[in-house]
């Protein structure tokens, strides 16, 4: 199920700088939640396994399953939409895996991927926005369920966790082109890739033509890449959200969704 991944060059360094005991996995199938005997594999290549769990009253009873699951003693290793990559602290070492619905992805968008977990598993940050709003996620879930489902309310969590992330790791990106300037390029690309679809966001969510969810999922990938977003966006790329983290969400997320009524 899981063999180590070799590592060269770029990100051979990016691993010994920021997270020098981090093993990198290939997985041979998708997955976020691994029954106990796919997760006893792990051992053969760790020295133990410690899955998460968090207290269920913490979790709304209507909130995807994904989430339920998250929250229970089962092993989950990401959630629905987080990508092909996927990082914990689980395990000891920490590991990140590498699923294979990235078969056929370029290998400069793949490297870039592996990058950002490493870096996200060096810094003092959650595996997912459950861990980060806490005991506070309830409150989090019943202001923004005033405008959107649980299934939005979900996706806007998740978005606005990958932007307190990236406000962490996004500095180490940006001191790379000199040093990984591969890495680096394609951490830009990444980014550039993004910005013809952020001039009009504001007016699309205004008029409709964009859920707000999925808005805020484009504007917190770009907040990850230093791109500049606009209003009402622009006041999570700040000071203030990266040291008050939910606290400000959740204040965010108020004010914003009852301008949006």
């Amino acid at each position: 199920m899981f063999s180590e991944r070799t590592l060269s060059g770029e990100l051979d360094r990016v691993r010994a700088a920021h997270a020098p005991d981090a093993l990198v996995l290939d997985c041979e199938r998708d997955f976020e939640t691994l029954d106990p005997a796919v997760a006893e594999d792990l051992l053969l290549v760790t020295e133990s396994v410690d899955p998460l769990s968090f207290p269920s009253e913490w979790v709304p009873a209507d909130a995807p399953e994904e989430l339920h699951a998250f929250a229970s003693s089962d092993f989950t290793v990401g959630m629905a939409g987080d990508g092909g990559v996927a990082w914990t602290h689980q395990t000891e070492p920490p590991v990140v895996f590498v699923k294979p619905r990235l078969t056929g992805s370029p290998d400069a968008f793949v490297d870039f991927l592996v990058a950002e977990a490493i870096v996200e598993v060096g810094l003092d940050v959650p595996e997912q926005f459950l861990g980060f709003f806490g005991e506070r996620y309830p409150e989090f879930a019943t202001v923004a369920g005033e405008q959107l489902d649980p299934v939005g309310t979900y996706q806007l969590a998740a978005a606005l966790f990958d932007a307190f992330v990236g406000l962490h790791s996004r500095d180490a990106f940006a001191d790379w082109a000199d040093e990984f300037p591969d890495l680096f390029d394609a951490w830009v690309d990444a980014g550039e890739r993004l910005e013809p679809r952020l001039g009009g966001l504001s007016e699309e969510v205004a008029m409709g033509r964009t859920d707000f969810p999925a808005a805020a999922e484009l504007a917190c990938s770009a907040i990850k890449h230093g791109i500049e977003v606009t209003p009402p966006f622009a006041a999570l790329d700040t000071s203030a959200y990266r040291e008050h983290g939910p606290e400000y969400a959740i204040t965010w997320a108020e004010k914003t969704l009852a301008s949006l009524a």
